[in-house]
C-alpha cells in the first residue's frame, strides 16, 4: 500500500536512540545506575532480565513518562537523532509525538470508534487533515498495524469492542497515525493469547526499518524472534538495575560473554 499523499503529516524517519549514563530514582530508592545503551535507527532492541531489574523504568525514561511520577528523579540524557529529548528548549509534546508507546495492557479509548482511536493523537499534536487524507491515514495505519482486513468494516464501533488482540494492535495504529521515529513497547504480548502474540510479533517485524522499535519482554523466545540486539538488565542483591551486556540477538543467546546472560536466557534464574 503506498504511504499517504502529502495532506498527511510526512513519514517519520527512523532515528537512532541513545541513552548516556541514566541513573533514576524513585524518592531515595535508586532503581538504574548510569545506563548507557545505543538503540540504533531502524531496529528492534529488545530489554530483557527479571522483573525489579528497571526495564520498564528505563523505557518510560525514554519518552518522558517517567518525570510525571511525583517521587520520580533521573540523570544522564536521551538523544534522539544526536538531541537530548530532556534539553531544556525540547517540549514533552514533541518528544512524544516522535517516540511513541505501547503499553503492557490495551489501552483504546472505550468510548471512541475504530477510526476515532487511530486519528486521536493529531488533535494532540496540533496536525488537522481533511476528511480524504485523514481516512488514507487510518487505512494506512492499520494495514502496519496489521488489523485493516479485520475492522475495515467496523470503523465506526467502538474501539473497546475489539478483542484483547485487536485492541492491542489498534493501539499500535494510533501509535503510528502521528509518524513517530521510535516506538516503545512495554511487554506488548502479555496479556495476549499465542495467535493474537503472533501477530503483534508480525506488525513488529513489518515496522522494522521504518521506526526504531524498543520492546521489554519477559519472553525469551519473543526476544529470539523479533529483534536484532538485545539488553540484559540486571539488579543483584538489592543494587540497582544496570546493563550486563548488550549486542547482537544471535550471540547474546548462543555466545554471551558473561555467564550471568546464558544462566538467563537458558532459564536458570528469573
Amino acid at each position: 500500500m503506498p504511504l499517504p499523499s502529502a495532506g498527511t503529516p510526512a513519514p517519520g524517519t527512523a532515528a537512532e536512540l541513545e541513552a548516556r549514563r541514566i541513573s533514576a530514582w524513585f524518592g531515595d530508592h535508586k532503581v538504574l545506575d548510569q545506563v548507557s545503551l545505543t538503540m540504533p535507527a531502524g531496529e528492534v532492541m529488545a530489554l530483557i532480565g527479571p522483573s525489579g531489574c528497571g526495564k520498564s523504568t528505563f523505557l518510560r525514561i525514554l519518552n518522558r513518562m517517567h518525570e510525571l511520577i511525583p517521587t520520580a528523579a533521573l540523570a544522564g540524557e536521551v538523544l534522539l537523532g544526536g538531541k537530548d529529548i530532556y534539553a531544556p528548549e525540547r517540549r514533552l509534546t514533541d518528544a512524544r509525538k516522535e517516540i511513541g508507546m505501547v503499553f503492557q495492557k490495551p489501552n483504546p479509548f472505550p468510548a471512541m470508534s475504530v477510526y476515532e482511536n487511530v486519528t486521536a493523537g493529531l488533535k494532540l499534536t496540533g496536525v488537522r487533515l481533511g476528511r480524504d487524507a485523514k481516512d488514507e491515514l487510518v487505512q494506512h495505519c492499520l494495514t502496519k498495524a496489521g488489523l485493516w482486513n479485520e475492522v475495515r468494516d467496523r470503523l465506526r464501533q467502538p474501539g473497546g469492542a475489539l478483542s484483547g488482540g485487536q485492541q492491542q494492535r489498534l493501539c499500535i495504529a494510533r501509535s503510528l497515525a502521528v509518524r513517530p521515529r521510535v516506538l516503545l513497547m512495554d511487554e506488548p504480548c502479555s496479556a495476549l493469547d499465542p495467535t493474537s502474540t503472533r501477530r503483534v510479533e508480525e506488525t513488529i517485524k513489518e515496522l522494522a526499518g521504518e521506526v526504531t522499535v524498543v520492546i521489554v519482554t519477559h519472553n525469551m523466545q519473543q526476544a529470539a524472534r523479533v529483534s536484532d540486539r538485545c539488553a540484559f538488565f540486571l539488579a543483584e542483591q538489592g543494587t540497582p538495575g544496570g546493563i550486563v551486556e548488550h549486542g547482537d540477538t544471535s550471540a547474546m543467546f548462543h555466545s554471551p560473554a558473561d555467564p550471568r546472560t546464558a544462566d538467563y536466557v537458558n532459564g536458570r534464574f528469573g
